[in-house]
């Protein structure tokens, strides 16, 4: 089974791919091109932001940190169909955990009801998101995952600057 070029996710069919490369959907392309815009970024400078973030307050409860990266994994299901996902949230401890239990309590009563995949994935996702809770992100030091996240957030930053300074077209009129 192919690999996600981005996320690392096992592409089941569909996707996209470039260069060679392929992606669960457009987004993660679209953050693996930002991620290359990103090469040219001094090291210093993308640890100062990690560690800016990282002790910043969280943006969900705007409690003291330290602010990592949550997943949270769901699934839902009505007969034949089931959807499964994993979302990530940026936020402190105490958030990731709400929202992993909140996960929990979502697939518990809406992923069981489709054949044959609501019955598999459920305690799948369910087991997921108590493992999330169990051990959770390293409150000692940001997570590989926080690092990727604040570089392709100055990746789209850098690529907007290259898009706003591009010189213009000459006007018509």
């Amino acid at each position: 089974m192919p690999k996600c070029g981005y996320c690392g996710s096992t592409i089941f069919f569909g996707g996209a791919s470039a260069n060679g490369q392929r992606y669960c959907n457009n987004k993660c392309l679209q953050s693996a091109y930002i991620l290359s815009i990103t090469k040219n970024v001094p090291a210093d400078v993308l640890d100062r932001k990690v560690e800016e973030v990282w002790r910043d307050n969280c943006p969900k409860c705007r409690g003291s940190g330290p602010v990592d990266v949550h997943k949270v994994h769901e699934v839902w299901s009505c007969l034949v169909l089931t959807r499964w996902t994993t979302k990530v949230q940026v936020s402190c401890r105490s958030c990731g955990t709400k929202r992993q239990l909140g996960g929990v309590v979502f697939s518990l009563f809406c992923g069981w009801w489709g054949f044959p995949w609501g019955l598999v994935l459920t305690p799948v996702q369910i087991t997921r998101n108590i493992i999330a809770m169990s051990r959770g992100p390293d409150s000692a030091r940001p997570s590989d995952e926080l690092r990727k996240m604040v570089l392709v957030n100055l990746g789209a930053q850098m690529a907007a600057n290259q898009r706003a300074n591009a010189p213009q077209p000459p006007s018509l009129v």
